[in-house]
């Protein structure tokens, strides 16, 4: 784990924190090229009320606007939960070459699909941040029941 990492995964909880406070899935996601964020995310889902208003889908959007390409060779993201089949999915798409994950999600994370489908094509890192990434969402779990 780097200094760099940690860097941005606690800019990634920023955003996760940003749903929490307006009753979303606590989840957020930043791309970053050459060492600089080009997109910020958090889940919207029950704001646009889009089931694929994810963190990720949304970062990934915003960063292929900011550098004008569809993909996004040569960028991480970095997640503060696992990234679901979906997430996972439009990753493998759109050519991103790192992930780094805070939290792991063994109900519907994509490490569950065998073989996991970014595993070929992109560097994945897990536990960046872990127990501040899962204290989140526990709270806001705790918080619902």
């Amino acid at each position: 784990m780097t200094k760099l990492d940690q860097h941005f995964m606690k800019q990634a909880l920023i955003q996760a924190e940003m749903a929490y406070d307006i009753n979303e899935i606590p989840i957020g996601a930043v791309v970053t090229y050459q060492d600089r964020i080009v997109a910020r995310a958090y889940n919207q889902v029950e704001m646009l009320n889009d089931v694929t208003a994810h963190a990720e889908i949304l970062a990934i959007t915003t960063a292929a606007n900011t550098l004008g390409s569809k993909y996004l060779v040569d960028c991480s993201l970095y997640v503060t939960l696992e990234p679901c089949f979906m997430c996972a999915g439009a990753l493998h798409w759109s050519r991103a070459s790192r992930i780094i994950v805070g939290a792991s999600d063994p109900k519907k994370g994509f490490s569950l699909y065998n073989p996991p489908i970014l595993y070929d094509t992109i560097e994945v890192t897990y536990g960046i941040l872990e127990s501040e990434c899962s204290e989140l969402l526990q709270s806001f779990f705790k918080n619902k029941r």
